[in-house]
């Protein structure tokens, strides 16, 4: 059984990552030589610190979690708006949420091939033509609304299709097996 010094410890440290600490435009983001970020938050500066979209498909500028750069990527706080940061900061946060969220958005599908229970797509993105696979027994695609999907490649790449219905009826027919 754990002495009470332990558990006020494992208490202590359940209340740090459950309490949410709102980051706002007083507190200071810089970029680094490398191209990383610093957060000066309550008077303690984080280095290279990771950002988080806590609803990237449905509120993408809304409650951004800023975490630690460590293997625990604990939470450091949530910015509750975008919006209310100044230009500088809020382009820099931008900059790494863009590279942290690239999801090519799919414009037509080439074709769709099914073998061994894998998916094959060759489609054409706003990025250029691009060829992945997907395990049909997965969770692979995502339907967020009645004609918004998300496919998640093999590889954890994702590809964004925003309306089902702007594809032809030869496409939408390729994509019938998954909606």
């Amino acid at each position: 059984m754990a002495d009470n010094n332990s558990m006020n410890i494992y208490e202590k440290e359940a209340e740090e990552m459950t309490a949410m600490r709102k980051i706002t435009k007083q507190n200071k983001f810089e970029r680094t030589e490398g191209g990383f970020i610093n957060l000066t938050f309550d008077g303690v500066t984080y280095e290279r610190v990771k950002v988080v979209r806590l609803f990237p498909f449905t509120d993408a500028n809304k409650y951004i979690s800023i975490r630690q750069n460590d293997d625990k990527a604990r939470e450091i706080g949530i910015i509750e708006d975008m919006d209310e940061l100044d230009d500088d900061t809020r382009s820099m946060l931008e900059e790494q949420l863009r590279l942290n969220y690239f999801t090519p958005v799919i414009e037509k599908i080439h074709n769709i091939k099914d073998e061994y229970g894998y998916a094959y797509f060759h489609v054409k993105t706003d990025k250029g033509e691009c060829k992945f696979a997907i395990n049909m027994a997965s969770n692979a695609v995502t339907k967020l609304s009645d004609s918004r999907l998300i496919i998640t490649d093999l590889d954890e790449n994702r590809f964004e299709i925003r309306d089902v219905n702007a594809l032809t009826q030869k496409e939408r027919r390729k994509l019938d097996l998954f909606l």
